[in-house]
C-alpha cells in the first residue's frame, strides 16, 4: 500500500461507559481507498466492524458508508450504523439545538435513518450532559426458511428442548438463523462449534446464528439476554440481528408489538452491552 495517512476514530456502542459494549473503528474519509485496502485495514483493526465514510450529498442522497468485519464486507450491521452515524451527528460542530435531527446512512442494504434526540424510552431518562441517544429504523423484517430444532440442537451442542420456538431466518438487511432458548444458564454455558456452525450455515440464507433468552417482562417492557458468534470469536452487541430477533418475538407471540424489547449482551465476555 502506498504511504498514505488516513485518520481514523474508535467509539464504543450501544453502552454509555466506555471500555463496554461494541467498538468500532470509523475512517473519517476513505477516499482513495480500494476494496482490498478497506479489507486489510478492516482486518488490521480487529474489531467486529470498521466503517469507511465517503463524500456524497447528505441531504439528497445520505452519507455514504461501507461496512467490513475482518473477513468480508457487509450491507448492513447495526452497532456500525449507529456509531458512524454519532460520529457524523456530532462532528457537526452547530449546537444541537440547531442540527439535523435525523442522519441517513447510504448503505449497502439501503439507506438507514438514525434519530438524535436527549432522551430515550429505552434509557428510561434524558442525558442531563448534553449528549444525546441514537435510534435507527431497520429495515421492515422478511422471514425465511424454519429448521428441525433436533438438528440445530445437534449442531450447538444442547438438548432439544432447550429450545422451545421456532428456529427461522429473519433479515432486516442482514439475515440471522434466531434461536431461542429456554435457560440462560444454558445459554451462558454454550458451547459454540464454530466450524460445525459454519458447515451448518453454508447451505441455508443464514449468515449466523443468534442466540437469544427471553427473560422477563416489567409493564410493558421484555427483557432477554442474547449471544451471537462469528469469525472465531463472539460478538459484544448485534444490533442488526437485535432488529430482527425483536420481529421473530412478535412473530412468535414472545412480545407484543407494541411492548419496548431491550436486549442485554456481551455479558459472557465482559463487553455488557
Amino acid at each position: 500500500m502506498p504511504h498514505r495517512t488516513y485518520e481514523f476514530v474508535q467509539l464504543d456502542v450501544f453502552t454509555q461507559r466506555p471500555l463496554t459494549g461494541n467498538p468500532l473503528a470509523i475512517f473519517t474519509d476513505a477516499r482513495g481507498l480500494d476494496d482490498g485496502e478497506m479489507q486489510a485495514l478492516a482486518r488490521e483493526m480487529n474489531l467486529s466492524e470498521t466503517t469507511f465514510t465517503l463524500p456524497c450529498d447528505p441531504a439528497s442522497e445520505g452519507h455514504k458508508v461501507r461496512i467490513f468485519t475482518v473477513a468480508e464486507e457487509l450491507p448492513f450491521a447495526g452497532h456500525p450504523t449507529l456509531g458512524t452515524a454519532l460520529h457524523l451527528y456530532a462532528s457537526d460542530s452547530a449546537p444541537n439545538s440547531k442540527k439535523s435531527a435525523e442522519i441517513t446512512l447510504d448503505l449497502k442494504a439501503g439507506k438507514i435513518p438514525v434519530r438524535f434526540s436527549a432522551g430515550s424510552e429505552n434509557a428510561g431518562r434524558k442525558r442531563a450532559d448534553g449528549q444525546v441517544f441514537g435510534e435507527m429504523r431497520q429495515r421492515d423484517p422478511e422471514f425465511g426458511a424454519m429448521f428441525s430444532r433436533e438438528e440445530v440442537a445437534r449442531v450447538i451442542g444442547i438438548a432439544a428442548d432447550e429450545i422451545p420456538w421456532p428456529i427461522q431466518i429473519v433479515s432486516t438487511g442482514l439475515p440471522f438463523a434466531i434461536v431461542g432458548i429456554r435457560n440462560q444458564e444454558t445459554l451462558t454455558n454454550l458451547k459454540f462449534a464454530h466450524a460445525q456452525a459454519a458447515e451448518f450455515l453454508k447451505n441455508t440464507a443464514a449468515k449466523f446464528f443468534y442466540f437469544l433468552c427471553p427473560q422477563r417482562r416489567e409493564k410493558d417492557r421484555l427483557e432477554a439476554r442474547a449471544r451471537m458468534f462469528f469469525y472465531g470469536g463472539e460478538d459484544p452487541a448485534t444490533g442488526s440481528a437485535a432488529g430482527c430477533a425483536a420481529s421473530w418475538m412478535v412473530q412468535h407471540g414472545i412480545a407484543n408489538s407494541d411492548e419496548q424489547v431491550v436486549i442485554r449482551q456481551g455479558v459472557e465476555i465482559r463487553r455488557p452491552s
